[in-house]
């Protein structure tokens, strides 16, 4: 689940990206992409989407939102997607009970810690990897 390999699909890109640019760069990866913002607006009420740049040297992120409240960022790369979520200690529990499996508990554990939380980040290839992914965006939002 490693992801400081996998680069930003739009680093050096001074505009972002449309539909067709993130269907080129995420490859078979698009289609677990839609679902997951899908599924956090219909299911969650995650509504709110703004991309944003901090550099080129960065890339595009499309951050999705509750309100005013930043729920999960996802990162688009070369045939696949990071997401990161930011846990308080509260969510940082209870993502420790919520069945999330061995690899993402661990990728926890080694997560880097900041101020304003836990910074999780994990590489979402298919459909396959977001059941975690959405068990940990209803974490962020209960806690």
């Amino acid at each position: 689940m490693a992801t400081a390999l996998t680069p930003n699909a739009f680093i050096g890109s001074a505009v972002r990206p449309s539909d067709a640019d993130l269907e080129k760069a995420l490859g078979a990866a698009k289609p677990a992409w839609d679902s997951l913002i899908a599924d956090l607006a219909a299911e969650h009420g995650v509504t709110i989407q703004e991309w944003k740049s901090y550099s080129s040297k960065a890339g595009w992120s499309l951050r999705l939102l509750r309100g005013k409240r930043t729920i999960v960022w996802l990162a688009p790369c070369a045939g696949c997607f990071r997401v990161a979520f930011i846990l308080g200690d509260k969510a940082v529990q209870a993502a420790r009970q919520c069945g999330l499996p061995a690899r993402i508990l661990k990728s926890l554990d080694e997560a880097e810690k900041y101020p304003e939380g836990t910074g999780l980040r994990l590489l979402i290839k298919g459909a396959k990897d977001l059941s975690a992914v959405q068990k940990l965006a209803v974490v962020k939002l209960e806690n």
